[in-house]
């Protein structure tokens, strides 16, 4: 088997090959711990999650490094612990446990490492060292400065000129600069920020330093895939480049960069000043995870996706028609040695084609429902719930997944009138069955009759 992946750099699609099989190297720009994460920031905790699983199978579980780190000084965590009169670890412990939190909800496993920034300073520091010695960086006013004229290659991710990223970009104008896109490496902190001693000064680290620096400790000075959304190619990509290339004159800080598209909701831009940011905090109290985990999911990872509040109903039926699916065949013995299909498997070897992969799932439950052949049904009850396994759909108990948060009470109350109902139906006294089939709905339940019976699942509100 042969993964494909679109590399940002090249600008086209790449067999993948790693530097080394046995120890294959992906690192992911991960969050800020200041606030709650919206759903724009799950998207690339989820497409990374989904190359992670895959590259897992590809390669074995023990053969796959995966690095997404914890930006734990920033301006805006120190403003955060100044509003709300705490220190700034208060501020980062507490949203980094929220956010594994979340990202737990929506299937997303651990990483295999989890670096700090806080905990890396000193290989910033000595970064920053090397970087002056080979004329890559300078000292000015108590801050050190990369200087991009320095790089040749400085712009080949984003494929722009330096003047193009200048006046398409905000960059600080400071007369300390030797050049305008020159970014900074070390800065003198503030009053009540985070201050390190440095040979410069005291002070702290620049945002694009840190990842250098982790990739470096913690993956080495080349890996195999750096990812992240597509907001980062230009500055932040571009500057880790010239940052770690200078630094440790390696040919290529990342044999294939990969990117996820943006997030719009309702066709806008998710900013707080339209006041249409989604928390996955709030979202996962709405709604299952594993549909929000859908609705990232339900494009292809490198083009735009809206979140609405139609996409986020369209995954939890399609969810719905699995389940369903299984729930129908729970008399279906399963193979648990069985694989996924060789289609669903080409779909995601294919740059992680989500869309194709997803058409699978439902090829397989329609064999499932449909097929009068034992062996054909157990078969595709197997190969579905392998396939989910892999990218992590699928994982409730049929039951539980349609029955939601409904306590004991609500349960046996819910069965007492659909049973009520059907005797209804079946005496022909339509308006006692409608009566039911109001009270039903004033408990928030949805019925769904088939040749079988009924059975029922609980409404999500408002799921955007």
């Amino acid at each position: 088997m042969t993964l494909y992946l679109h590399d940002t750099l090249a600008r086209e699609k790449r067999e993948f090959q790693p530097a080394d099989p046995r120890r294959v190297t992906l690192y992911v720009c991960g969050p800020t711990v200041y606030n709650y994460a919206h759903i724009g920031n799950a998207r690339p905790a989820v497409v990374f999650d989904l190359l992670f699983r895959l590259l897992r199978r590809l390669y074995g579980e023990d053969h796959v490094v995966y690095a997404r780190n914890i930006t734990d000084v920033d301006d805006k965590i120190n403003q955060a612990a100044m509003d709300q009169g705490v220190p700034i670890g208060t501020i980062t412990d507490r949203f980094t446990a929220i956010y594994h939190q979340d990202m737990d909800a929506l299937g997303v496993l651990r990483p295999t490492l989890e670096p700090r920034a806080t905990a890396h300073v000193g290989e910033m520091l000595a970064m920053i060292g090397r970087l002056i010695d080979a004329g890559s960086a300078y000292a000015a006013e108590g801050h050190v400065l990369f200087d991009t004229q320095s790089f040749a290659d400085y712009g080949m991710l984003s494929g722009r000129s330096l003047e193009d990223m200048i006046a398409g970009a905000r960059v600080e104008v400071a007369p300390y600069k030797r050049h305008p896109a020159d970014f900074v490496l070390w800065k003198p902190s503030k009053p009540g920020e985070p201050v390190w001693d440095s040979a410069w000064g005291p002070g702290r680290p620049g945002w694009h330093l840190e990842c250098s620096a982790m990739i470096e400790k913690t993956l080495g000075e080349s890996i195999d895939i750096h990812g992240g959304g597509h907001d980062l190619i230009f500055p932040h990509h571009e500057n880790e480049i010239a940052q770690s290339r200078c630094a440790d004159h390696a040919p290529v800080l990342a044999r294939y960069w990969v990117h996820n598209g943006f997030l719009t909701m309702d066709a806008e831009k998710m900013s707080k000043s339209l006041g249409n940011v989604k928390l996955v905090h709030e979202l996962v109290k709405r709604a299952p995870g594993e549909a929000l985990r859908w609705a990232l999911l339900s494009g292809h990872y490198r083009a735009p996706l809206d979140w609405t509040e139609d996409l986020i109903t369209q995954s939890r039926k399609s969810l719905d028609r699995l389940y369903g699916a299984l729930r129908r065949a729970s008399d279906v013995p399963v193979n648990p040695e069985a694989e996924p299909p060789p289609a669903f498997l080409d779909a995601l070897l294919d740059d992680l084609n989500t869309p194709r992969a997803t058409a699978e799932l439902f090829a397989q439950a329609k064999i499932l429902e449909t097929s009068n052949d034992a062996d054909e049904r157990r078969a595709a009850k197997s190969a579905l719930l392998a396939a989910g396994r892999l990218v992590g759909f699928l994982q409730a108990d049929p039951e539980t997944w349609f029955e939601g948060g409904a306590d004991a009470a609500l349960k046996a109350k819910v069965e007492r009138l659909l049973t009520a109902r059907i005797e209804a139906r079946q005496a022909k006294d339509w308006s006692v069955a409608d009566r039911i089939r109001d009270e039903l709905n004033a408990l928030n339940v949805i019925v769904m009759d088939n040749a079988d019976g009924a059975t029922w699942r609980l409404r999500e509100s408002d799921p955007t």
